[in-house]
């Protein structure tokens, strides 16, 4: 290779040579350093043209205009080179509203961009704090960090309040769980996530919650609050066998197919399986989900549970006891049926969950808990740009299957 060209301009070599010799730089610290008085200096000197254009003339100027310059007021702000004062120009009129660093301004860089970014990934108000310290050497207390978190509060309020679509003819509810501090006894608490596909296959999470006691009056009141954010009509939820959601889906939405997620069902019945017969039995269970009508079905659940009754003897109690909520699926086809029971649609929200749990251990609060998920599920959900797979198709088939709703 060649010998690379100096791409730097003479105007910027003579400003590197000057500031190597104004600040006897020998390492990069004190290139850091060096930067941040310069920045500090170059602020200065623009509040001071700020306050000039505001008065209409220069310093020492004669002039007949009432308000004048009335000295300074120092201030300290903050910024990727650290922490650094300034001298903010004052008139006696208290009319100027500097525009470089506006009043009551704290920070340069949005720093609360940078912990709310954090935050969004997990990391606990003690662990921002240190790594604020540590990346621009001044230091965010905690109750900062809670402070400045806390300004989402009413921007979540508003999200969980929003208006909905009218129809959605899929919607997923799946619980996530976590340990939450409460009283300084450490519970497990259940975040439930609300999934709604929009008649054009577009997805959203319409609902998150933290729930404390999953109950018939707790899903039914979770269902009407859907209703009274526009809800109409849901065609197929697709959930977990979550206690009482069954008879509260009846009453909010009598019309509405449950269909139970055979992903969170298989998954329970294998439970308690020995490692060396898993995979036999998952093969078995799935020539019954996979079986091509309902008949058929219902002939190998049988015969599956037949087969391993006598080594696991509980493991397929469930299917029998819950059919009415598995078998709709076999009113559809193939394709239709892998979009509808299971909830791959949330697999990705449910990963970045997880995540969240592998960066705090404990949460301090469910609304830190809270927080966090919102943070987290817009971070997600800014990729979601296609509708889901084989959308044509599915909408087809429910357009046959529940006429008139769509």
């Amino acid at each position: 290779m060649g010998k690379r060209k100096n791409t730097l301009s003479e105007g910027k070599q003579n400003i590197i040579a000057a500031l190597l010799q104004e600040y006897d730089i020998k390492s990069a610290e004190d290139i850091q350093d060096a930067l941040k008085d310069l920045l500090g200096g170059t602020i200065q000197s623009m509040l001071e043209a700020e306050l000039d254009n505001h008065l209409g003339y220069d310093p020492y100027e004669r002039t007949n205009n009432t308000n004048s310059r009335n000295g300074h007021k120092s201030k300290n702000i903050r910024s990727k080179y650290g922490e650094m004062n300034i001298r903010v120009p004052q008139d006696r009129d208290s009319s100027f509203e500097p525009q470089i660093v506006k009043k009551r301004q704290k920070e340069i860089n949005s720093i609360e961009d940078k912990i709310i970014a954090m935050y969004a990934r997990g990391l606990s108000t003690r662990q921002i704090s240190d790594q604020i310290d540590d990346i621009y050497g001044f230091e965010v207390s905690e109750g900062m960090v809670s402070n400045i978190t806390n300004k989402l509060l009413p921007e979540i309020e508003d999200w969980q309040h929003r208006p909905l679509s009218r129809v959605y003819p899929i919607v997923y509810i799946d619980a996530v769980h976590f340990s939450v501090r409460d009283n300084n006894v450490i519970k497990k608490l259940a975040a439930y996530l609300i999934l709604g596909i929009y008649e054009d296959g577009m997805k959203e999470v319409i609902s998150l919650q933290i729930g404390q006691n999953e109950s018939s009056k707790y899903w039914l009141g979770t269902l009407n609050e859907l209703k009274n954010r526009g809800v109409a009509d849901i065609l197929v939820l697709c959930a977990d066998g979550l206690s009482g959601i069954k008879e509260a889906i009846n009453v909010a939405f009598p019309e509405t197919e449950y269909q139970r997620c055979i992903v969170h069902q298989v998954r329970n019945t294998l439970k308690y399986v020995s490692y060396k017969d898993k995979k036999k039995f998952a093969t078995d269970l799935k020539t019954i989900y996979q079986a091509p009508s309902e008949s058929i079905a219902h002939e190998r659940m049988l015969e599956v549970t037949e087969f391993w009754e006598k080594s696991y003897p509980n493991s397929m109690k469930s299917w029998s006891a819950n059919w009415d909520v598995i078998s709709p699926i076999f009113k559809f086809s193939a394709d239709v049926r892998k979009v509808i029971y299971t909830t791959n649609a949330i697999e990705s929200l449910n990963s970045t969950y997880r995540r969240l749990n592998r960066s705090r251990s404990v949460f301090p609060s469910d609304k830190a808990l809270l927080k966090a998920l919102y943070l987290a599920t817009f971070e997600a959900t800014k990729k979601w740009n296609m509708p889901i797979r084989y959308w044509g198709k599915v909408y087809g088939e429910l357009s046959i299957m529940f006429e008139g709703r769509l």
